[in-house]
């Protein structure tokens, strides 16, 4: 799609947020402007691809796909997580179909090739000819997995499938700064604390809805009764990330009164209050004295999105039916976000719709997330000139 299309004209979505207009229709239902947004936005960035609690023991491997991308989330036999492309260097075959633990090498069911949990390729049975399993030209050093960059903060793998990005230490200094209370251990709270949800809508308007605290009167009256748009404010750091922030946090309890232990060392800001943060691109957060989540956000299409809940706690000592009772109502919660996301992407069908007005006052974090999505289009562009 040429530069300056009307459809793809994004300087409107730059401007100071009192005179800017949101990202055009076109970045939500145009397949030219989905190939360029995911060159600029997904994979020349850290994106989202899972947390490391759904591969939490030694050998135990996830196959996965990033927008197509065939990919194996792995915890190698010396504890960590690593990434790597699905497939083998023989002939790309799609080397684990199914999660599994790797009890000994990870063998290619083509030609029973195998490579060790760290991606090291072991073995290449005939590969010189019957009963031959070297050759001078097959070089085993050089033959490994194809590994992506990773990198793990708050519980998340994040991953930069072009490895460009600068790290992701650098990028989002200013939010590990913030969030440095949290930077301790998380125990995922186990099969009881994740799901998924199924939504027809693009990726950017779930961003977008969890950024801001606007629509909870109407869109969430259960949670506003107990934490009220008035308690609220808005994050939103140019250029970086943005989301929401509560005073008036409240602990879940169980029907005995009890509560889930609080994290260790965190300032008296936690004691009631919250911050729900959208780490750019695909990575929706939220912090609290006594538990957090992780949201990962799986652009499928244009108009769909898997959205992967996932919710952690200090200790692995936590209650069984409290911990359930959690999910539910967070569950409850991100449920009666869907009509909302859905209707707006069948909104991005009018033809008048221009982007839309930003409320100055309550829109600041939903345009600071445009600003960056345009910013990284225009940065793509300029590249590609």
């Amino acid at each position: 799609m040429a530069k300056d299309s009307p459809i793809s004209d994004i300087s409107a979505v730059r401007r100071p947020v009192e005179t800017a207009r949101g990202l055009p229709n076109a970045h939500y239902v145009d397949p030219a402007l989905w190939e360029e947004e995911k060159k600029a936005v997904l994979f020349s960035t850290w994106a989202g691809l899972a947390v490391e609690g759904e591969v939490p023991e030694p050998g135990d491997a996830k196959p996965m796909t990033f927008l197509g991308v065939p990919l194996l989330l792995i915890r190698d036999r010396q504890g960590h997580v690593r990434v790597f492309e699905n497939i083998c260097r023989h002939r790309g075959m799609i080397l684990v179909e199914e999660a599994r633990k790797i009890e000994g090498a990870i063998r290619c069911p083509y030609h029973s090739w195998c490579y060790g949990t760290d991606g090291r390729l072991v073995s290449t049975p005939h590969v010189g000819g019957p009963g031959h399993n070297k050759h001078d030209a097959i070089v085993r050093e050089d033959l490994g997995l194809n590994e992506v960059r990773s990198h793990i903060w708050f519980g998340t793998v994040f991953i930069n499938i072009d490895g460009q990005a600068a790290p992701f230490e650098e990028i989002h200094a200013d939010l590990i700064e913030r969030w440095k209370e949290f930077d301790q251990p998380m125990v995922h709270g186990g099969a009881d604390s994740m799901f998924t949800l199924e939504v027809d809508t693009n990726w950017k308007l779930a961003v977008e809805n969890y950024c801001e605290s606007y629509h909870l009167p109407w869109v969430h009256p259960g949670l506003n009764s107990y934490s009220r748009l008035e308690d609220h404010y808005n994050i939103a750091e140019m250029g970086l990330y943005s989301g929401q922030g509560s005073l008036l946090y409240r602990q879940i309890k169980g029907d005995d009164g009890a509560v889930f232990p609080d994290f260790p060392n965190l300032s008296d800001k936690w004691d009631t209050g919250a911050e729900y943060m959208a780490v750019y691109p695909n990575v929706l957060l939220g912090a609290q004295r006594d538990h957090c989540f992780s949201i990962v956000l799986e652009p499928v299409t244009q108009t769909k999105t898997r959205e992967h809940i996932h919710l952690f706690y200090s200790t692995k000592d936590t209650d069984d039916a409290l911990r359930e009772k959690n999910a539910a109502q967070w569950k409850t919660v991100f449920v009666e976000d869907i009509f909302v996301v859905e209707g707006m992407q069948k909104g991005r069908m009018a033809p008048q719709f221009d982007g839309g007005k930003f409320s100055p006052a309550m829109d600041g974090p939903t345009h600071c997330f445009h600003d960056w999505v345009a910013g990284r289009i225009e940065a793509h562009r300029n590249a590609s000139e």
